[in-house]
């Protein structure tokens, strides 16, 4: 497996463990992903179940009754959430699509042969302004993406979310028990290549700063945002959250200041920080992270179910204050 392919795996085999998914569930996700039932069969033999809690056991009842699409549309990372952790409705977008302090919205590019999906935002009037990427989780580009994208526009910025299954008709098109399997088929080179595209698209485009770019990912975005930093030495500032980190043999090429966001809880990952973070120092890059104790992987997002208010709201607040000192001039 390749190394989003092994990051989605995981996911969907720690899904199991914690009880927000059956065996039979995970086994179709990570079947989806690896192509091979048998090898998905093997991950989850390595993977047993923890004693489920109360939560826990609400959400297999839920899943049993709905079935796997049911089951991730009620807030697994995989699909696109109706609620929160608690249970109660999720609170409405931050940035409502037809605010009037910008303008944007769906749109398409060409980038070579292919036509890319993406959200355009950006402030009212001719800028410039500096530009910032965004990169969706591994539910596709959802409205969660959308409203971090007019987030951004709000800020000051001209913020473009790229669609990375365009070329399977986009995110809204697609069932979200596919997307996983979707995304996990494209070779990894092709994220980072439609990011480089959306990249050059907003370097013709007046109302942009040209010198000044910067990008934001969540979860499986959070490794495409260092992949993309990788190989894109003009980028000036990145904040992955909580996604798969990079091997450390590719560091040294990473040009941007780089602030990665954790949840204390979310130990699968943070056990890859260290080797990263000392690749970084010894590399002379500049780097911080931030790590919230109490809050869980994919806390920022307000539809799923381990959303952290208080988390999401202070990490929000210092990716702008990031953006703001190394995109700033």
């Amino acid at each position: 497996m390749n190394y989003f392919q092994k990051y989605l795996a995981e996911e969907f085999a720690e899904d199991y463990q914690e009880g927000r998914l059956s065996r039979q569930a995970a086994l179709e996700l990570i079947s989806s992903i690896t192509g091979n039932r048998g090898s998905a069969g093997d991950i989850l033999n390595a993977s047993q179940p923890r004693a489920a809690g109360e939560a826990s056991m609400r959400a297999f009842t839920a899943q049993a009754r709905a079935g796997v699409g049911g089951f991730l549309n009620q807030g697994n990372p995989a699909g696109s959430s109706a609620g929160t952790a608690s249970g109660t409705a999720a609170p409405p977008p931050e940035v409502a699509p037809d605010d009037t302090r910008i303008e944007g919205g769906e749109m398409r590019f060409q980038a070579g042969p292919a036509a890319l999906q993406g959200y355009l935002a950006r402030p009212r009037g001719d800028g410039p302004h500096a530009l910032v990427l965004v990169c969706h989780e591994n539910r596709g580009l959802t409205p969660y993406v959308q409203d971090v994208t007019r987030r951004l526009a709000v800020a000051g910025y001209a913020a473009l979310a790229i669609d990375l299954l365009s070329r399977s008709g986009g995110s809204a098109s697609l069932s979200p028990t596919d997307i996983p399997g979707i995304l996990g088929n494209i070779p990894p080179d092709q994220f980072v290549a439609d990011f480089l595209s959306g990249y050059a698209f907003m370097q013709q485009q007046d109302y942009v700063q040209k010198s000044r770019a910067g990008m934001v990912g969540f979860c499986f975005g959070g490794g495409v945002t260092w992949q993309v930093a990788i190989h894109l030495p003009e980028l000036k500032a990145a904040v992955p959250y909580y996604g798969p980190l990079p091997p450390v043999d590719q560091v040294a090429s990473i040009q941007a200041a780089v602030l990665a966001i954790y949840g204390g809880k979310d130990q699968r990952i943070n056990q890859g920080i260290p080797p990263v973070e000392n690749a970084m120092r010894e590399q002379h890059k500049i780097f911080e992270k931030i790590i919230y104790p109490n809050a869980d992987h994919a806390f920022h997002n307000f539809t799923g179910t381990r959303y952290d208010p208080e988390a999401a709201r202070d990490a929000w607040s210092h990716t702008l204050d990031w953006l703001r000192k190394y995109l700033a001039g």
